[in-house]
């Protein structure tokens, strides 16, 4: 009736919202149109000084993370939010074919906001900014409440060194590289990048040749030997970036792989276990493939070991080969209820795998057994 107030409206309130009534629904509800977002900062070490190599910018939502930018010789960074076609994710960010390509996995894909796509501000609660170093922890920067037109500077990332590490993935004898052959690994890591094959061959080569102790370039060049399946040339180069900086762990995972491929189990569990010792939070495929090599090698507790540790750093299953590989272990210890256990975990996380009926038909065996143990038991 006229006169009579909404229930729900504040005595002497006018009904229509003010200005100030629609800024605080604004701050109160993130807008979902899509948005452009820029976000630049800088990376430094605890010690005040910049990391000698390109740092990887992650955003972290709700525990997933996917890699944004890199940083440049000088710690900076800038990029546009989702637009990370160009940036590919190193041995840190993924899990995959320990024994397929030059990296130890590939990128994490499904996240929101992938390359082209549009982000809002609701896309943006729960999610932080960090930067990616193996063998550091890095500062969060939270995106909570950011909106496109604030300003993107989001200050400096701090990396905090962790206990217990002595290799890290970027090596001391960058520093000394001189003008040319640092020029040379730039271009032929752009070339790289842009999977320009030969491009990135000839400007690495020139880099290494110019300075031999170059240790990241001559591990580059193993990774662009290996994507061109010159096996014994990414070997070799490889090595010698170990040869050059023995602290620098990058190469020796593909060293390792290549050694599993091959068979080689003494030596895949010998490099695994230098990755291991020199930085243990570089990576899970370091654990997967010493249980790998000393599961062949039958020493099951410290394959069980570095499997368990495995599955423990890959959180969110990108391997579940890994689970895989702990329920042969355990099957092989007689541990048969730990076995089923595991590849019901690995059929849960990988049901469409290209083994996964011989899978069901290893858990059947297993669950016979399993059972005819515990009757065996009841019998006595």
């Amino acid at each position: 009736m006229p006169g009579r107030p909404d229930p729900g409206q504040q005595p002497g309130r006018s009904p229509f919202p003010s200005p100030n009534d629609r800024q605080q629904q604004q701050q109160q509800w993130p807008d979902t149109q899509q948005r452009t977002f820029f976000f630049s900062g800088k990376v430094l070490l605890d010690d005040g000084t910049v990391p000698p190599d390109s740092v990887v910018i992650e955003r972290v939502c709700n525990g997933m993370a996917r890699p944004e930018g890199y940083t440049d010789s000088k710690g900076r960074f800038s990029f546009q939010l989702g637009q990370n076609s160009a940036v590919m994710a190193d041995a840190s960010t993924a899990s995959g074919d320990p024994f397929g390509g030059p990296g130890m996995g590939g990128g994490r894909g499904g996240m929101m906001g992938g390359p082209n796509q549009g982000i809002n501000e609701r896309d943006l609660m729960g999610c932080e900014l960090r930067a990616n170093l193996p063998g550091f922890r890095s500062d969060n920067v939270s995106l909570a409440g950011r909106r496109s037109l604030d300003n993107p500077d989001v200050g400096t990332i701090v990396l905090h060194r962790l206990a217990k590490v002595d290799g890290f993935t970027f090596s001391g004898t960058t520093a000394f590289a001189p003008k040319d052959a640092r020029k040379a690994f730039d271009k032929g890591k752009e070339a790289s990048k842009k999977k320009k094959w030969p491009d990135a061959e000839k400007g690495l080569t020139k880099a290494v040749t110019t300075y031999p102790k170059f240790a990241a370039a001559w591990y580059e060049l193993g990774m662009v030997y290996a994507q061109q399946n010159k096996v014994e040339d990414a070997r070799k180069s490889y090595s010698e970036s170990i040869k050059a900086d023995e602290k620098f762990v990058s190469p020796y995972g593909p060293l390792a792989r290549l050694a599993a491929a091959e068979k080689k189990w003494e030596e895949a569990a010998e490099l695994s276990a230098k990755l291991i010792r020199l930085n243990p939070y570089y990576s899970p495929d370091a654990y997967f493939i010493s249980g790998i090599a000393n599961l062949n090698l039958n020493r099951l507790d410290q394959a069980e070991e570095h499997t368990r540790e495995a599955a423990k750093m890959d959180e969110k299953h990108r391997n579940p080969r890994i689970i895989q590989l702990l329920a042969v272990i355990l099957a092989q210890k007689q541990d048969f209820a730990g076995a089923a256990n595991s590849m019901r975990d690995y059929l849960k996380y990988a049901p469409n795998s290209p083994d996964a009926d011989q899978v069901k038909q290893q858990l059947a065996e297993v669950e016979k057994r399993l059972a005819n143990r515990e009757g065996t038991a009841q019998a006595q």
